[in-house]
């Protein structure tokens, strides 16, 4: 006999969100490899809610988590702005061309209305695009209450149990740390950055999903006159993104995504004295002193967008994966669907108007 109805591996944002969804209606056993959740991805996420991060597909699930984070209190209002050079317009038009008719308010700008946001904007930056609805989200905040919801739930969490072997026979899966194991009929994949390694040792084939370092900075001007109310500065292009965060301070990030093993990512000086080169760029601050500095990673299927659903090869193998940089905004959305997929029910009528099957790993066809 199974100990539990699910094992979820991993309590990222995805895996714990899932979990809370889950628990009401089933024993489900959450799976840290960490003593702390979140510790790799989750924990070190400059998380913002806006709709049009992810692409068009990412959206549904993007507006459809925003009731649940605004009735929680986890959204503080932030407008985001792309900006572009002159080689960037293009892609300013191809976003805009994107999101057309999708309800997402969307404001064209030149180089003076980019300034009257981010007054020391050079000339460089010709043209924005102002989208007012985004906001910051409480990161911390949100696991915390997902987690906490999932205890009330009569859920179980262990901590500081990285898997070494899975097998699965009579239709119950085995995992096993060390000398501790635990069963049951189905396992939920919400390792990360391991998810394609844990896949592979429970014999699934892997998706290709590949870890990718994320930089970010918190820096120091040598002025006091970074406003409020700051926009999250992104360039159109993909090479630079900034945020205020409190007086005279920033956090700058080199937009990159630097192919790694999954582990624990650490910051590379070369990749901060890039944003800060960037910033510098195209902006009048100057850069006093560099404060804190940390790393962290973002998980990306072969197409970009995430991976929920069961395994077409393997029954009881639960993709919850690949979420890249829009886990977080987007997981009470993906956690209602992933709940309703797992447990096999209609999807609750706050996400009946999205497709599952864009996010299904069967899109990835059979093994070439």
């Amino acid at each position: 006999m199974a100990d539990f109805d699910i094992l979820i591996v991993g309590a990222g944002i995805a895996g714990a969100s899932l979990a809370a969804e889950l628990a009401p209606h089933a024993r489900v056993l959450l799976i840290e490899a960490e003593d702390m959740p979140g510790y790799h991805s989750t924990g070190r996420s400059a998380a913002f809610w806006h709709e049009t991060l992810g692409g068009p597909l990412v959206q549904p699930l993007t507006i459809a988590s925003y009731p649940v984070l605004a009735a929680g209190g986890f959204l503080k209002p932030r407008a985001s702005l792309e900006v572009a050079e002159a080689e960037g317009v293009p892609l300013l038009d191809k976003l805009a061309a994107a999101f057309a008719g999708s309800g997402v308010g969307l404001t064209r700008l030149d180089h003076d209305g980019v300034r009257q946001w981010v007054p020391r904007a050079r000339p460089v930056l010709v043209a924005g695009l102002l989208e007012s609805t985004g906001a910051d989200i409480d990161v911390a905040g949100l696991h915390g209450s997902v987690l906490g919801a999932f205890r009330r739930a009569g859920g179980t969490l262990v901590t500081g149990r990285r898997i070494d072997r899975i097998d699965r026979g009579g239709g119950i899966w085995r995992v096993q740390a060390g000398d501790w194991s635990a069963s049951a009929p189905v396992i939920v994949n919400a390792a990360g950055a391991w998810a394609d390694g844990l896949a592979e040792m429970a014999g699934v084939r892997p998706l290709g999903i590949q870890p990718k370092r994320r930089t970010i900075a918190q820096v120091r001007v040598t002025t006091d006159d970074v406003p409020d109310n700051l926009p999250l500065v992104i360039d159109i292009a993909g090479s630079y993104y900034f945020r205020p965060e409190g007086p005279n301070r920033l956090w700058l990030c080199p937009h990159d995504e630097t192919p790694v093993d999954a582990g624990d990512a650490a910051p590379e000086d070369i990749d901060v004295a890039i944003a800060i080169d960037r910033f510098e760029t195209v902006t009048d601050w100057k850069v006093a002193a560099v404060e804190r500095k940390w790393a962290g990673l973002r998980s990306f299927a072969p197409d970009r967008l995430p991976v929920f659903g069961f395994d077409p090869d393997m029954p009881g193998f639960f993709w919850c994966a690949g979420q890249g940089g829009v886990g977080i905004q987007t997981a009470p959305a993906a956690a209602m669907l992933g709940a309703a997929l797992v447990l096999g029910r209609s999807v609750p009528t706050e996400i009946n108007a999205i497709d599952p099957a864009p996010y299904a790993p069967s899109r990835f066809g059979p093994l070439a």
